[in-house]
């Protein structure tokens, strides 16, 4: 410069850069948020894999009486399951079924008392006499129950209600008859009131079985 000011000596001012402090600044807060950002969105996707999970056990444990209950309660109503729908057992009654009485013991005339007896309580009697070589003297129990396959589940059972303890057996036989072969366990036939009250609970309606349904 010139006039009267002039610049002596060896040493020149320098001129210093503003310092950018607040851009300094700036840089450091945006580092801060950033961090701040990656560390919750990492918290985030923790719990989704783990806390989504148990929750999801958590509904899975809710049975179908639990949702049923729940869904009462915000109904306003009582609800109760449906009780099973019983069904009658399909049994023939005493009068549809023939009987064939045969003595396998040595007493005599125990055929023809039984084949009364039966015929009292509404069997329909067919042959009356002794058994065959294949049960004569052979018997030691009450009796052998004896009929076609067809009669395991129908008249064999029916019969089965007027001798308590006799043997139940089928073969191959024509026709639907069945055979009471008396035993020498034989004492009489099982008392009356007994037997109908067994005869009865046979063919009472049963319960049948339900299936249970997802909710």
């Amino acid at each position: 410069m010139g006039g009267q000011y002039r610049i002596t000596g060896n040493r020149y001012p320098r001129m210093r850069r503003p310092r950018r402090r607040g851009r300094l600044l700036f840089l450091a807060v945006a580092s801060v948020a950033v961090l701040g950002v990656a560390g919750w969105g990492t918290l985030q996707l923790i719990d989704v894999f783990t806390g989504g999970k148990k929750a999801s056990a958590a509904g899975a444990g809710d049975d179908c009486s639990t949702k049923a209950a729940k869904g009462a309660e915000a109904d306003g109503i009582a609800r109760t399951s449906p009780s099973p729908t019983p069904t009658t057992r399909a049994v023939p009654k005493p009068a549809q079924i023939t009987v064939n009485v045969l003595n396998a013991t040595t007493r005599k005339g125990l055929a023809q008392q039984t084949a009364d007896e039966l015929k009292k309580r509404g069997f329909h009697i067919g042959q009356v006499g002794n058994a065959t070589k294949e049960f004569d003297k052979k018997v030691k129990g009450t009796g052998v129950l004896l009929g076609p396959a067809s009669s395991l589940n129908t008249s064999l059972p029916v019969l089965a209600t007027q001798l308590a303890g006799a043997e139940r057996r089928t073969d191959v036989r024509k026709g639907a008859d069945i055979d009471l072969i008396i035993g020498d366990g034989f004492k009489q036939l099982t008392q009356r009131p007994a037997a109908d009250e067994a005869l009865a609970a046979l063919s009472a309606p049963r319960p049948t079985a339900t299936t249970k349904k997802d909710c």
